[in-house]
């Protein structure tokens, strides 16, 4: 991993005010540190806080293990296995507290058992906990390693993440094919980030991409529907799908819809895709409500009705009957 320069950036010097934080999570970060422990904002809602945009989530840093959070906080529960994370309940708002992650190969060296990896290289379990400045090297992308320290008020920058910012630069920390290794999901995330916030991916960080799109195929289905919905369902949902396409993302989370793709983008399928996703995005700007089912349903729409036509011809059915055989519920897996 790569050595960082840490940069303090001041109150003074900076754009966040206390004012634009969660009230839930003030409170965390203010009791972590009452206990004294280290609290801080991290990730995303600091760098949308710097951007000026009001932030989904507010995680929270510390270098209280899961326990010592719980044993602090009695709206606590615990969860993860691959990350162990606290999540502080305030009714149905959650603030997530990680405890400060450390390097695996320091864990190796003292036989723990909290981090281990498959053979091509992906984290399978990871409560390995270190230093803040441990933690900010094992983050994904430079914008997101920034901290914003409750005890001062200031903003710890520990990879150029508030230079990236300023020129709207898509960096990731690290060597970027050892990351995606790690955690092939990075891909999506490289790709969901540059167009929410409208930036570029580093030359260097694309580069390895279309040669290792082929490992998210080895992540939980769960998890890349998960994905999925923050790709396609955030707002940028068309802008998002054309993106995956080029670097040869898109064909892995639906591989069924890629036999239907064309240079041009003109089969049907392609059509469709590009009208659910475009309303999609109108209803996320005018604050309507989404349903996945139907999003999915749309988009898989016309490779169901080629195989429906496939066993019209086969078995002498009507359309309509076709689609309702048994044999059209294992279509995603021809």
């Amino acid at each position: 991993m790569e050595d960082l320069q840490l940069n303090v950036i001041s109150r003074q010097e900076h754009s966040i005010s206390r004012r634009d934080i969660s009230e839930n999570a003030l409170k965390v970060l203010y009791r972590l540190n009452k206990a004294g422990y280290d609290a801080y904002l991290v990730g995303g809602g600091v760098r949308d806080l710097l951007l000026g945009k009001q932030p989904k989530d507010f995680d929270i840093a510390t270098n209280a293990t899961p326990e010592e959070v719980r044993r602090l906080f009695r709206n606590c529960r615990l969860v993860g296995r691959r990350f162990r994370l606290a999540h502080i309940l305030f009714g149905r708002d959650v603030i997530e507290v990680a405890t400060l992650r450390g390097h695996h190969e320091e864990a190796a060296s003292a036989k723990q058992q909290a981090a281990s990896r498959s053979r091509e290289g992906m984290l399978l379990r990871d409560n390995v906990y270190g230093s803040i400045d441990q933690d900010a090297e094992r983050r994904d992308f430079t914008v997101n390693a920034l901290y914003y320290d409750i005890s001062d008020y200031s903003v710890r920058d520990y990879a150029g993440g508030m230079e990236d910012l300023e020129q709207g630069v898509i960096r990731l920390i690290g060597d970027p094919e050892t990351r995606y290794r790690e955690d092939p999901v990075r891909m999506l995330r490289a790709v969901r980030f540059a167009v929410k916030l409208d930036m570029t991916i580093n030359a260097a960080t694309a580069a390895p991409i279309p040669h290792l799109a082929g490992l998210l195929r080895d992540i939980p289905s769960a998890r890349l529907f998960e994905e999925s919905l923050k790709l396609l369902q955030a707002g940028q949902g068309q802008q998002t799908y054309r993106m995956l396409r080029e670097y040869g993302l898109f064909q892995q989370l639906f591989p069924l819809l890629s036999e239907y793709f064309t240079e041009d983008f003109s089969s049907q399928t392609e059509k469709m895709l590009d009208l659910v996703l475009s309303s999609t995005d109108r209803r996320v700007a005018e604050n309507m409500r989404l349903n996945p089912a139907f999003l999915f349903a749309a988009m898989l729409y016309y490779p169901v009705a080629v195989r429906a036509e496939e066993i019209c011809v086969e078995g002498g059915l009507s359309f309509y009957d076709a689609l309702w055989l048994p044999p059209m519920t294992s279509l995603m897996s021809r």
